[in-house]
């Protein structure tokens, strides 16, 4: 599904990361890992086009981006980025209006059907403002499925949620990967969600400018003799596993 080869991320020039490798598979839930200012979100952003890379290629599937296409994955900012002053069902309608010709009332009905998908049915006419901070990340993933993408990318899902909304979508993120097939990449630092879901990871660290750890979390925090992935696994969390019960 995605390749990764001798990648270099960074901005003006200098780098941030050099010389990542790695490779996630179809449906798999695939996490970046690592500390604030590590290059987690330069890699995402590299890794969707935003960024150009300093050296290296990745590679999405077997077809490059294009830029007069619509993209071959969805995606969740850390911030949601929905448009305030719309609607939910006009925020997930956006991308069906822009790279589609279907009519008006199919839309409709897709929207509302991904809007179920992530537990807001009978939001749809709710403004981003009306709703807490977990619904509206949940809205975001809505939209980010709107184009039946098989692929998610999902910037700090978790970030500013309390443990129960963090919880549940961590439990939304595992069933979409289990009912739908997508394969969902994740940059995150919350200890609860990156145990929470599991999957294959790469530890990133800012000072090595690479990845020092890649493997099965719960295994690397048990497991490894590297002090920074132990320092960075089993370090303190605002929310244990055990007390974060989804709803």
């Amino acid at each position: 599904m995605i390749r990764i080869e001798d990648l270099s991320i960074g901005y003006d020039g200098r780098p941030l990361m050099e010389h990542l490798e790695f490779q996630v598979a179809p449906s798999e839930v695939f996490l970046i890992l690592g500390g604030s200012g590590c290059g987690k979100s330069t890699l995402m952003k590299t890794m969707i086009g935003l960024l150009r890379p300093l050296a290296g290629r990745v590679a999405i599937g077997e077809r490059p981006l294009a830029e007069d296409g619509p993209p071959p994955f969805g995606v969740l900012f850390q911030s949601g980025a929905l448009f305030g002053s719309m609607s939910l069902a006009q925020n997930v309608a956006l991308p069906l209006q822009k790279w589609t010709d279907l009519a008006p009332d199919t839309i409709e009905s897709l929207v509302r059907w991904k809007l179920r998908l992530v537990g807001l049915d009978g939001f749809e006419h709710h403004l981003p403002a009306e709703l807490s901070g977990g619904m509206r990340k949940r809205a975001g993933i809505a939209r980010a499925l709107a184009l039946e993408s098989p692929l998610l990318f999902l910037d700090e899902p978790s970030a500013g949620l309390d443990p129960r909304s963090a919880a549940d979508l961590d439990e939304l993120i595992l069933t979409l990967n289990e009912s739908l097939g997508v394969t969902i990449v994740i940059v995150t630092h919350e200890l609860s969600s990156i145990f929470a879901v599991g999957g294959s990871c790469i530890l990133l660290d800012r000072e090595a400018r690479g990845i020092i750890a890649r493997g099965d979390p719960r295994a690397l925090r048990e497991e490894s003799d590297d002090e920074r992935v132990t320092g960075f696994f089993r370090r303190r969390s605002t929310a244990k596993p055990d007390e974060r019960t989804p709803s």
